[in-house]
């Protein structure tokens, strides 16, 4: 299972940085997405469940329990990479209203 979550995560990491050199600031900011969402896979992979009990329940029993700091880190990042997408896709939007494109060679060759 490990070396699945290791191989898509890859993939990901690549697609999204293939998105990311794009000339389209759509493609680009698609992207961004892509690799934020392997970086949340990378997080689950990393804390995936390992012990006898969720973190969750009361330990009475003195069982390992698996560590409740990757799911807020997750839930955190996707918090996070919600709010950064959003004002990403605000920016896009507010540079092709001004410049008629969304093409980065395009934005490259204006002057002022």
């Amino acid at each position: 299972m490990n070396i699945l979550f290791a191989i898509a995560t890859g993939i990901m990491f690549a697609l999204g940085t293939f998105q990311l050199l794009r000339s389209d600031m759509v493609k680009s900011a698609m992207g961004f997405y892509i690799l934020f969402t392997a970086i949340n896979l990378f997080f689950f992979a990393v804390g995936a469940f390992n012990g006898q009990s969720p973190a969750y329940v009361q330990n009475v029993d003195k069982t390992v329990t698996s560590d409740p700091l990757v799911q807020a880190l997750i839930l955190t990042a996707i918090v996070i990479s919600f709010g950064t997408y959003a004002i990403l896709l605000g920016l896009i939007s507010a540079s092709a209203r001004r410049y008629k494109t969304a093409d980065l060679d395009t934005l490259d060759q204006l002057k002022g």
